[in-house]
Order: C-alpha cells, then structure tokens, then sequence
C-alpha cells in the first residue's frame, strides 16, 4: 500500500507550515506571520479550557461511586 492511499493526518497542514523557508519573508511579513499564530495559538487554548471543562462536567455526571 503506498502512502497517498492512507488517510491524511490532521497535523500535515502544521508540518507543512514548519517546512516552510522563512527567508523569502520579508520583516513585515514575518511579523503578520507571527501576529495570526499568537491568535491562533490562543484560539486553541481557548477551545482546549472548553473541552476540558466540558470533560469535566461528564466525568462529574457519569462518576461512579
């Protein structure tokens, strides 16, 4: 079976964007680059406290005991 008949992992699109050179990016490009990560890295953060508490609340509602 080759490789491009297996599913696509969901983090290929993030090992690409590490592959990528940075030296064609200009300083005002890297800087927007930088600016859309942080906010990306916030939303996930943001999702992840939602999926925790979310966790939470069902481990509370199933526990056992």
């Amino acid at each position: 079976m080759d490789d491009d008949d297996l599913p696509r992992r969901r983090d290929d699109v993030l090992a690409a964007l590490t592959r990528q050179p940075l030296d064609p990016l200009s300083v005002s490009e890297l800087d927007d680059r930088i600016a859309t990560l942080e906010t990306e890295i916030e939303r996930i953060k943001a999702h992840r406290a939602a999926a925790t508490s979310h966790k939470a609340i069902a481990d509370a509602l199933f526990k056992k005991g």
